[in-house]
């Protein structure tokens, strides 16, 4: 029986936990043998789960991070016995998907994989692996990392340093590390992403494509009766927004800008805020915290009347292929892979920061009404984006590797 290892920050829960699930499912249905390491947010799962270190080693990870900038670089006694779990089940394929996060010594883990020859694939979900301390640059238009990263002007933006930057030297790490591996293939999730792979020192490796994929049987066009009533929502127009952390990119500043254009006709509702931003958000939004249930989110967007990602910077956000599903159009800055899963008969695309055109785009899809998109946006998602078609070539992946 073939053994696959993944390894994610999380499990079963935000995007890319849910994506580790959901490959580890069919693994198994196609006869493999599923483990997903993991370093917190640990949730229920048919793979068998592997915690890596301890809550102390993260808050130890996240403070040397804080203090010196060495995101990734920390964790080495966890991630030491983590290779010892390694070689104890023996996997015929080692799939990464985000290594950065607070548990995970990315020198021990490399070294190892260089080592054992075991084949890798590695899901890019975001820019951090070369880069000398971002996961994303267009909110400030850095083009460092193409050539040799240095004084960082994201140092206090994730994964924050607030002292020191040692984005110079983290960039030159990660290249001699991250090249290091021969049997290693990439899989952006995104044209966007792919692109940038090829102007980056990751450029000489086998790039393959693999759009993101969702449970089109949770994520489809639900009775909207609970939410509308709960809210009271019955004779509003309402515009949506999701994420799983609400920070500057995102578009909050956004959200709160377009707010002041509406009238008591319309009501945006955002998923996924903390207590705090929801104390300090005006009264024309409607804030909710983060949910784990995909059935109450999958409901959030079957009872609105259009899905707004304001997002400066994203790769390939399901989020918008959520809301399709669940036969929601979509309204989305022009940003990185996040316009890739949108047609003109699903949705419109507005440039990043003009809260007029969104407002306009929104007047198109009022006049027009939902319904008249909905029938297109289910079967994209459907079509499209089906995680059992998605992560199925995964599988061929890994047979014409394993081969």
């Amino acid at each position: 029986m073939p053994v696959l290892l993944q390894i994610n920050t999380v499990v079963n829960s935000g995007s890319t936990g849910r994506i580790a699930g959901d490959i580890g499912q069919i693994a198994m249905a196609n006869g493999w043998k599923s483990y997903i390491a993991f370093g917190r947010n640990e949730r229920p799962s048919q793979s068998q789960l592997i915690k890596i270190g301890t809550d102390w080693d993260i808050k130890m990870h996240g403070l040397q991070t804080r203090l010196f900038d060495r995101h990734g670089l920390c964790s080495k006694s966890a991630t030491q016995a983590f290779m010892k779990q390694i070689e104890a089940i023996k996997p015929d394929v080692i799939h990464l998907h985000n290594i950065h996060g607070y548990y995970l010594n990315i020198e021990v883990l490399f070294n190892f994989l260089r080592i054992s020859k075991i084949p890798v694939v590695w899901t890019l979900h975001d820019c951090w692996p070369f880069t000398g301390h971002c996961a994303y640059f267009d909110f400030v238009g850095c083009v460092k990392w193409q050539t040799q990263c240095n004084n960082c002007p994201q140092t206090r933006t994730y994964p924050a340093s607030f002292f020191i930057d040692r984005s110079k030297q983290n960039f030159q790490f990660k290249k001699e590390l991250f090249t290091g591996v021969q049997n290693l293939t990439l899989v952006p999730v995104s044209q966007w992403l792919a692109n940038l792979l090829g102007q980056s020192f990751l450029k000489d490796y086998p790039v393959r494509i693999i759009n993101n994929g969702i449970d089109t049987g949770i994520f489809r066009p639900v009775s909207a009766q609970n939410i509308r009533n709960k809210f009271d929502l019955h004779s509003k127009f309402v515009l949506l927004g999701v994420a799983s952390i609400w920070e500057g990119r995102k578009g909050l500043k956004d959200f709160i800008e377009l707010s002041e254009k509406l009238d008591a006709n319309y009501q945006i509702i955002l998923v996924g805020l903390s207590l705090k931003q929801i104390k300090n958000l005006p009264d024309k939004i409607l804030g909710i915290e983060r949910t784990e249930s995909v059935n109450e989110l999958a409901e959030f967007y079957a009872a609105s009347d259009v899905f707004i990602n304001p997002t400066w910077e994203d790769n390939f956000p399901t989020t918008n292929i959520e809301a399709l599903a669940c036969g929601t159009p979509v309204i989305t800055y022009n940003t990185g892979g996040s316009v890739e899963s949108i047609s003109k008969e699903t949705g419109i695309i507005v440039e990043k920061g003009n809260i007029d055109g969104l407002f306009e785009a929104i007047k198109i899809i009022k006049n027009k009404g939902k319904y008249y998109y909905s029938k297109t946006c289910t079967e994209r998602a459907r079509m499209l984006y089906n995680k059992n078609d998605r992560f199925k070539a995964y599988f061929d992946l890994y047979d014409t590797i394993l081969k």
